[in-house]
């Protein structure tokens, strides 16, 4: 399929590009840079375009004949959301229903989206399934769960195919070492220890230290970015097959506190990292671990890398080889 990858010189983006190229599709890249990076992907055709303008998008999707989306332009900081709201609504919101018309004008009919389980808000239980209440406590979850009711609309009157992917704490790198996470700010808490091992930050401040868990930190469900890109792919080649589409989440199922990244990093690593007890932040849950067996028996999905040692690893191969990120443009 001639697939296109709006936000695909991201992070998860350039893992997905890899992994549909490697599956035998026709990749376009659309991405407007404001965060990607277009040494990511490298040998694909790239327009750097922006999802707000529909003459961006239609331009793309004809000239390159494109078959399928998959939609991972979007703005995704929290904070940001909560103290910037208008660049959420304006990128995540209005930029959807523009690539929405874009792509009815264009005939093409078939989306998978890079959702969120910010979507779900608190967690009532654990792990959290598809059919949990809708309670999002961010403008950015808000935002993705806005378009998604959006895809559902436009399937129910328009005939759109699509898969929502809901997922947490994306993580690791690509085990060949060439693409991973460079972000900046980074928020992310396996960069930012990696980091710290790297002696380009101080400390690793962990964000309360009482919390209803067994060493008192966070839990959360770090799923490695390859797994996650290999989803998108299957969520793909399953809606081509007539697959019902829908939501789904993906996950590993299992839950690793703040002080296990920690120590596991410490094992990859070698050495001791330096940290620091902080206050809680406003509106972290103690858990948030997926439920992802929908996306298991519908998708035929499986998880490669489990072990929370592995994911930590294949980061710290592509930090240690990539310390600055990606070379910027001069």
């Amino acid at each position: 399929m001639n697939v296109l990858v709006t936000g695909g010189a991201g992070y998860i983006g350039s893992h997905t590009v890899k992994a549909l190229v490697e599956a035998g599709h026709h990749v376009v890249v659309f991405d407007d840079l404001s965060t990607g990076h277009r040494a990511s992907v490298a040998g694909v055709p790239f327009v750097q375009g922006d999802v707000t303008r529909r003459e961006d998008l239609l331009d793309a999707l004809k000239r390159y004949s494109i078959d399928a989306v998959m939609h991972f332009a979007a703005k995704s900081l929290v904070g940001e959301s909560m103290q910037d709201p208008a660049k959420y609504y304006v990128n995540n919101v209005a930029g959807g229903v523009t690539l929405l018309e874009a792509l009815r004008e264009a005939g093409v009919e078939t989306i998978i989206f890079s959702s969120t389980a910010a979507v779900y808000g608190e967690p009532e239980s654990i792990p959290i399934p598809e059919e949990h209440p809708l309670r999002p406590t961010s403008v950015y979850g808000r935002t993705k769960l806005m378009f998604e009711q959006m895809l559902e609309d436009y399937r129910r009157v328009y005939g759109l195919r699509y898969a929502a992917l809901r997922y947490f704490n994306a993580a690791g790198a690509d085990p060949g070492g060439q693409i991973g996470e460079d972000h900046d700010p980074e928020t992310h808490l396996i960069p930012i220890v990696l980091q710290a091992a790297l002696g380009q930050r101080e400390a690793v401040t962990i964000f309360g230290t009482d919390y209803d868990t067994p060493d008192g930190t966070c839990i959360r469900d770090y799923i490695h970015v390859t797994d996650l890109a290999d989803a998108h792919v299957l969520a793909l080649e399953a809606l081509k097959a007539g697959g019902p589409g829908g939501v789904y989440n993906l996950g590993n199922g299992n839950g690793f506190s703040v002080r296990q990244v920690i120590e596991a990093a410490e094992r990859v690593v070698g050495a001791k990292i330096p940290v620091k007890e902080g206050d809680r932040r406003a509106g972290d849950p103690a858990v948030l671990v997926a439920s992802s067996e929908k996306a298991r028996r519908e998708l035929g999905w499986k998880p490669r890398f489990t072990d929370l040692d592995e994911i930590v690893r294949t980061a710290w191969q592509w930090h240690r080889s990539h310390p600055n990120g990606y070379a910027r443009p001069s």
